[in-house]
């Protein structure tokens, strides 16, 4: 008689994957909504009904899996990210700048006046300065969004994020330093961490193009040869303890600006990248616990309305130098809300450390459910506002 448990344990993550995918199918073409929303909030609610048929290790296969989906979202994000843009207006810079040191900043208060610890509100505050780049661009692909608020979004996420990850890694420096006293080790999880991490997608974003351009198949082979470079990195990554974040962003940067034409590359890498997709956003819920959110539930909600507040007015207020209305540096802001699965997996990535912050920290758990499930909406709510969804006629 076959074990009840161990087929369970067998076909859960299997199940979770078709059951999500079919509800985000269903539930987009009644509603609308995001895809990614309902992955989630399915996500979530299965997790919780089998925890044990949905468990995932450090070193699970789905752990792995989930992190090459979100190299292979980095590589694209990274790939639109054009800087020599930034160069001819660097007010989008200095907002994405001031936007993410004004979060910091308030989270960072908020958290410390409800009786957190300096070093957990640090963490919380420069976790909180980030916007999930996976969220953002699966928005973006699904309304197939185009236009001024679009670019800018672009832009800014990868600032935020860029800032918010070195931010991160520095009070985890500090972290290390505090409670091992050692600061070769503490410098060795930071600076050089950051250092090797972007060398090697640079390296990467130069080789790869090269061995294309030398075998003349740039036009043919770019899909497949840019999918086994992100492969490579993130394997690489976690090999050598360093972030699979920086590294695979700085892949798709330097393959842009080596001039390398997707003519033939999907978005979201076809099929395969859809799949992991729905994998991921199952994945970024899939490790939180019930009675978790409830009890930070209170305090997440502060924390985001003043995360989210603070965002849209600072964006908002370089509009007009930046060269934009008010009323699109305001929905530029808004829809920079979603945070979740960027939070996750670079939580996840420290673990290994002994920093099991998801765990420790109720209103973080609170604060990534509610920005998987809503902060893809009101992303898309803000550019269907904006006019850069196509049946809306552009100003």
């Amino acid at each position: 008689m076959p074990d009840i448990q161990v087929i369970l344990a067998d076909l859960g993550w299997p199940l979770a994957i078709a059951v999500a995918w079919l509800s985000g199918e269903f539930v987009h073409r009644w509603t609308r909504l995001p895809r990614i929303s309902v992955y989630g909030l399915v996500g979530f609610l299965l997790a919780q009904a089998f925890p044990e048929a949905l468990s995932s290790g450090a070193s699970s296969n789905v752990t792995i899996l989930a992190n090459l989906a979100f190299g292979l979202i980095l590589f694209e994000f990274g790939y639109r990210i054009n800087l020599h843009w930034l160069r001819i207006n660097p007010w989008i810079a200095v907002s994405g700048l001031v936007e993410s040191a004004a979060t910091f900043g308030v989270v960072y208060l908020i958290s410390h006046l409800s009786g957190m610890p300096s070093l957990t509100s640090l963490l919380l505050a420069s976790l909180a300065m980030s916007t999930s780049p996976a969220g953002v661009l699966r928005v973006i692909n699904e309304e197939n969004s185009s236009g001024q608020v679009t670019e800018r979004v672009l832009h800014l996420v990868a600032i935020n994020s860029v800032v918010a990850l070195f931010v991160f890694k520095v009070v985890v420096g500090f972290w290390v330093f505090q409670t091992s006293g050692s600061l070769t080790q503490a410098i060795s999880h930071s600076g050089i961490e950051l250092l090797v991490s972007a060398a090697m997608g640079a390296i990467m974003g130069f080789i790869v193009p090269l061995l294309l351009r030398r075998l003349g198949a740039l036009a043919q082979d770019g899909t497949i040869a840019f999918a086994l470079g992100v492969i490579l990195l993130v394997a690489a990554s976690r090999a050598l303890d360093v972030s699979p974040v920086l590294a695979t962003l700085t892949f798709g940067l330097a393959a842009r600006h080596k001039r390398v034409a997707f003519s033939r590359t999907e978005r979201n890498f076809g099929g395969i990248g859809e799949l992991l997709t729905v994998l991921l956003f199952v994945f970024a819920v899939s490790t939180l616990e019930w009675e978790r959110v409830v009890d930070g539930a209170a305090l997440a909600a502060v924390l985001l309305l003043a995360r989210f507040v603070v965002k849209a007015a600072s964006v908002a207020a370089f509009a007009h130098v930046g060269g934009i209305s008010w009323r699109k540096g305001l929905l530029t802001g808004i829809a920079l809300s979603p945070m979740s699965v960027f939070v996750t997996l670079l939580l996840e990535q420290t673990k290994y450390m002994g920093i099991v912050l998801v765990d420790e920290l109720a209103a973080l758990a609170a604060m990534t459910l509610l920005l998987e499930v809503v902060g893809p909406v009101i992303t898309q709510r803000a550019l269907v506002w904006a006019n850069e969804t196509p049946g809306k006629e552009k100003p």
